[in-house]
């Protein structure tokens, strides 16, 4: 039934050739950029604790090398695929394969780039840590398994890199396992995780059970044959493995939780790459988006876009402000996909990617700088170095993480001159774009966009002055000192890429270069909306600055509630967040099943358990009157026959005539009665 294969085939489809390259030398890249991360897990998880000292450096660079290769083979404009024969299913082949394109180049310069910065950032972050070596091993398979979602070339291959990917996730939120709440929220991220991978596995099985592959090349030239239902059905089973990972509506809520995990982690892995996972599947699999599917994932972005955005508004953990900024970046990129235009999703990827692991890295400098040794006399054990309301007045004190954090937050706001203000304003003119074809009621959601890049420019505002300004509200055994050089030197060049001429020459134009090479035609301009999305920016700027100067700005003298600890790894779900409450059908149901256990299936057990008990008792008791009575019965009768046979052979000449006569007076009686 099934035969694996024992030799692979290896196709290339060349769309232009601006530079003609042998395929099989693909054939090497592929082995290097999956190997090479793959290798050194292997190396730091075996080698154990005694490579502590050397583990960020050999991961350090290994990534390198991994960056090298990707930017020596990018081939931008052309398509080549590896494709290995895998195993045989009826009259199906299955084949592994691996894309080379311009997506795939893109995203394999940002996750190794990003990586690499964040690896040589935890180098000085995680010094004191005992187990450095499981730290970088696990960084190192997530590399692995983030990079086999970008070379994928089918969704079968995706979506086994996929969970992998989950897999990283959780060992990384869970690196302190010997701490309650790591562990809570890993094994959270990865219940929330697998709902949305149960969807995108059924899309995968509908389409190899409609076309019979799961292949790219071959799904844009299949898709046409399925039925518009089935494909939108298809379509937005897809978009839910994108639900689980991009951390949209209704599975977001484990992304702020996951920030128990390291800083440097938070950066890599929920900020820039492995959240970015599901929009890089909608740009992989936008040919088979319906109308009415990019419509679903537009109303799920808009929602996520819009709660990530309120929930950080009140936010005091430094880092869950950052988380919730990052879902509502997340559903801004799943919107610019439902506005069909996948390219400025993408876009906006790429700059988020730079100046959101800045910010995180950056936030963990901060962190990093007001929290005291517990070796110290006086240590408040109570004292959250990660609450806002316990900071202040550190621009002074950390002149490098301010500058750094001031120009990746005024990204992150869309002001002018950043990254961010071209990808958003990118997005806001497809909106408007879409709108004036959807009708009416379709401009609800550019206008949405406005309004949250609005709360955007107003939450960084006011995180940026809890932390950076005002009065100190820390305790004085805290003494901030900048971060060393391996920690500021990565947030200063996420700094410098978020700057706007990397993306585009004019500063006020998204269409530069990096938009048409990942595919962007020249499209129409309103000239307009960088204007009004600057004034919304700036006018919630301004808001948040007058903010500052109440006798009680944005609530910070308030007291801080004292936070109840985590009871177990469940207690989520007695408890609800908002973006938690689409769990309590399923608790209702839970409730009603459990009733429906004791009452119904235990009791069928029970009564079947005695009713088997009680038929026992009685076999048993057949068994030993009946049965063994009837056995008893016959040798007792078989034993006084013959003890009875053996009184009359006594040898006596009396017994036996005694025998005979009354034989002989027994037959006459017969003989009578006849």
């Amino acid at each position: 039934m099934f035969e694996f294969g024992r030799e692979f085939r290896i196709f290339a489809e060349i769309k232009s050739i601006p530079a003609l390259m042998p395929d099989i030398a693909f054939l090497l890249p592929a082995y290097l950029l999956l190997g090479l991360p793959f290798s050194c897990f292997l190396l730091l998880w075996l080698g154990g604790k005694s490579l502590n000292k050397f583990a960020g450096w050999i991961g350090v660079l290994t990534t390198a090398a991994g960056l090298v290769v990707s930017l020596l083979y990018a081939d931008a404009g052309a398509v080549h695929t590896l494709r290995f024969e895998w195993l045989t299913i009826g009259s199906h082949v299955v084949e592994l394969s691996f894309r080379f394109d311009t997506l795939s180049a893109m995203m394999l310069a940002i996750v190794h780039f990003v990586a690499l910065l964040v690896q040589l950032y935890s180098i000085a972050y995680m010094h004191d840590d005992r187990n450095v070596n499981r730290y970088f091993a696990f960084i190192q398979l997530f590399l692995f398994s983030m990079l086999g979602i970008v070379l994928s070339g089918s969704l079968l291959v995706m979506y086994i890199f996929w969970e992998l990917v989950g897999l990283s996730s959780y060992l990384l939120i869970g690196f302190w396992y010997t701490k309650k709440r790591p562990v809570w929220a890993a094994q959270k991220a990865f219940v929330l995780n697998r709902i949305g991978d149960a969807a995108f596995l059924t899309g995968i099985l509908m389409l190899f059970y409609y076309i019979g592959s799961t292949d790219f090349e071959v799904l844009s030239l299949e898709a046409g044959t399925i039925s518009p239902g089935i494909l939108t059905a298809i379509g937005i089973c897809l978009f839910g493995g994108c639900v689980g990972k991009s951390a949209q509506f209704p599975l977001s809520g484990w992304l702020p939780d996951a920030m128990e995990g390291p800083t440097p982690v938070s950066a890599l892995i929920h900020a820039a790459t492995m959240v970015a996972a599901g929009i890089f599947l909608l740009a992989r699999i936008s040919f088979l988006l319906t109308v009415d599917a990019r419509l679903v994932i537009l109303v799920i972005g808009a929602i996520t876009m819009v709660t990530g955005a309120v929930k950080a508004l009140k936010g005091w953990d430094i880092k869950k402000v950052l988380a919730y900024s990052t879902m509502s970046q997340l559903g801004l990129m799943v919107m610019a996909v439902g506005f069909g235009s996948w390219q400025t999703a993408l876009f906006h990827l790429a700059t988020h990617a730079f100046f959101k692991a800045g910010l995180f890295l950056s936030a963990g400098s901060v962190i990093h700088a007001v929290t005291p040794g517990n070796e110290l006399p006086g240590f408040e054990p109570d004292y959250d170095p990660q609450d806002m309301r316990t900071m202040g007045g550190l621009r002074k004190a950390l002149p490098i993480t301010f500058i750094c954090y001031l120009i990746c937050a005024a990204a992150l706001a869309g002001l002018p001159f950043f990254s961010g203000f071209l990808s958003k304003d990118a997005i806001i003119t497809e909106g408007f774009l879409w709108a004036a074809e959807f009708g009416t009621l379709g401009y609800l959601f550019p206008v949405l966009v406005i309004v949250s890049a609005g709360l955007t420019a107003f939450y960084m505002t006011r995180q940026v002055w809890l932390v950076f300004f005002g009065e100190k509200r820390f305790p004085a055994i805290v003494h901030p000192h900048e971060s060393p050089v391996a920690m500021w030197l990565p947030m200063a060049l996420l700094s410098a890429l978020s700057l706007f001429f990397w993306f585009s020459i004019n500063p006020f134009n998204a269409e530069g270069w990096f938009l048409h090479w990942i595919g962007k035609e020249h499209g129409e301009q309103l000239v307009w909306v960088p204007f009004i999305a600057t004034a919304v920016t700036f006018l919630s700027i301004f808001l948040a600055y007058r903010e500052t100067g109440a006798d009680n700005p944005f609530k910070v003298n308030d007291p801080i509630p004292v936070g109840e600890p985590v009871q177990s790894p469940w207690s989520w779900l007695r408890g609800y967040s908002n973006e938690q409450y689409f769990l309590i059908p399923f608790e209702v149901i839970t409730k009603y099943l459990k009733a429906f256990e004791k009452n119904i299936v235990d009791a069928l057990v029970d009564l079947v358990a005695r009713g088997s008990l009680v038929f026992g008792h009685f076999i048993a008791w057949v068994d030993r009157m009946f049965v063994d009575g009837a056995v008893h019965l016959t040798v007792f009768s078989i034993r006084s026959a013959g003890r009875a046979a053996r009184n009359m052979q006594s040898g006596r000449i009396q017994s036996y005539y005694i025998v005979t006569v009354m034989g002989v007076f027994l037959l006459i009686l017969w003989l009578v009665a006849l």
